[in-house]
């Protein structure tokens, strides 16, 4: 099973979390972060978002990032699953599992999965609102989730 799919499709819940942890009697925990596209953002009604990304170039940046997760954390098994193209708001737009023995390595390592992917993984995102489009800019505040880990980011303007 892949760990890293960026894809066009919707994704399955229950279909990815039973083939993450399908044959180990040792999985204990299972975490997930089922990201989707807000109707607000920063007070502005959002209608739809596009993601852009660089194929090869980003699967290969979220594997690493799977590869320090394994690395800092107590985990058997993980699975990213970004979508890429339009999406409406309320679509889901981003999957993070993780499945441990015990739960509190399964929350840590899907929380620096999702603090690294928001401020490392090459995606570009557009938001589209009744008044247009623009693009999304790095939060500092997704910097500063980051830095928690020991990794300094410097993506926000």
């Amino acid at each position: 099973m892949p760990r890293v799919c960026i894809q066009t499709e919707d994704f399955d819940l229950h279909a990815e979390t039973t083939a993450l942890r399908l044959g180990d009697g040792g999985v204990g925990a299972v975490v997930a972060f089922v990201g989707t596209v807000r109707e607000l953002s920063g007070g502005q009604a959002v209608t739809g978002m596009e993601l852009e990304h660089y194929p090869g170039m980003t699967e290969a940046a979220i594997e690493a990032m799977v590869d320090e997760a394994f690395a800092r954390f107590d985990i058997r098994a993980a699975k990213v699953i970004h979508r890429v193209g339009r999406l409406e708001a309320r679509d889901q737009i981003v999957l993070v599992l993780v499945a441990s023995a015990h739960r509190g390595q399964a929350f840590q390592a899907c929380e620096f999965l999702m603090d690294y992917l928001k401020t490392q993984a090459p995606f570009w995102k557009k938001e589209h609102t009744p008044d247009g489009a623009h693009w999304v800019d790095a939060r500092t505040s997704d910097d500063e989730a980051l830095a928690r880990w020991g990794i300094a980011g410097s993506n926000a303007r």
